[in-house]
């Protein structure tokens, strides 16, 4: 009895830690912005409605609680091509121990590729061409994070984790690093496939460059999904080799309005999935599509996002293996 109250009383207090979330203080800029370039195909096939999907290890990067769903031992690596030359690259790993919990590792590396460097000293002619600055030396800014994540299944429908991760940002003239903290929670209703999720990402203090401190991008995600058909556990009908996946989440950034985020996922024998999502007020991000081939262990995820008239589109790609 001591023991199930005990659940009870953390799965409380973790719920009402997200649901005050929201009260963070809104602001118009936030720090450290590589955090929310993501690598995970998957995930933004969907549009990044993701939370309550999430069932290897990339769950390290959307929702520590959903590290529960890895069966023994997973891997994976991802690629996003950005803007400007500008790219970023991950891992993950996760592996459950039996009796205990799932453990979880993720690092991440960004880098804006390299700049030319400039000085007012170097500025003339040099003969009868212009130099405009330049000194011929580059240099190249930077961004990385690593942590660790823990969790745990407290009931057969209910579980959370935890992570603690450092993130760096080196502006070569200036740097800093903070150490920030993700939670999440996620629940399987028991009612067919329908599962629901809770996350706050990105928690943590004020990041200060010289003279000038700036919040983190802490975003409070409320997500869920089900399968409308599917061989089992379907909204609608069994279709047999046949699934489709619909996923909903609601995002509550720190330096933006509130985001809602909505996508879909076809699929064929566990084997060949196509993927559609769209973001509904989208800073400049609004719809994308996306890839997938699950070969044995193996997994292969593509996904194209569109920013709009302006910019030019973002390609991700993951690699994933699992050990049973």
């Amino acid at each position: 009895m001591m023991k199930n109250n005990t659940k009870y009383l953390l799965i409380i207090f973790l719920l009402q830690f997200l649901s005050t979330a929201q009260a963070f203080e809104k602001v118009g800029a936030t720090s450290f912005q590589f955090l929310k370039m993501l690598t995970s195909a998957r995930a933004y096939g969907l549009a990044g409605s993701f939370s309550s999907v999430v069932n290897n290890s990339e769950a390290v990067f959307w929702n520590p609680g959903a590290l529960t769903k890895v069966s023994n031992l997973d891997f994976s690596v991802g690629y996003l091509d950005w803007f400007m030359d500008a790219a970023h690259y991950s891992l993950s790993a996760a592996y459950k121990m039996d009796g205990v919990g799932t453990f979880g590792f993720l690092a991440l590396y960004s880098t804006v590729g390299p700049i030319e460097e400039t000085r007012v000293e170097a500025l003339g002619f040099i003969g009868d061409t212009y130099n405009p600055g330049l000194t011929g030396r580059t240099f190249t800014p930077s961004a990385s994070v690593f942590g660790i994540s823990f969790a745990r299944q407290l009931t057969d429908k209910f579980a959370f984790g935890v992570t603690a991760k450092y993130a760096r940002e080196d502006l070569i003239y200036a740097s800093a690093g903070e150490l920030i903290f993700d939670g999440g929670l996620i629940f399987n209703t028991g009612f067919r496939s329908i599962q629901v999720s809770a996350t706050l990402i990105n928690f943590g203090p004020e990041i200060k460059f010289i003279e000038k401190s700036y919040p983190l991008p802490q975003t409070l995600n409320l997500g869920i999904s089900a399968y409308l058909v599917s061989a089992d556990q379907y909204l609608i009908t069994d279709t047999g080799d046949h699934s489709l996946l619909v996923t909903y989440d609601m995002i509550q950034p720190r330096d933006y309005d509130q985001q809602h985020s909505m996508g879909f996922e076809y699929g064929f024998n566990k084997m060949i999935f196509l993927r559609g999502g769209y973001k509904f007020n989208g800073d400049q991000e609004d719809y994308c599509f996306g890839l997938g081939i699950n070969y044995q262990t193996y997994r292969l995820d593509y996904a194209y996002s569109s920013f709009g008239k302006y910019l030019d589109a973002v390609h991700r790609i993951t690699v994933g293996l699992e050990i049973r």
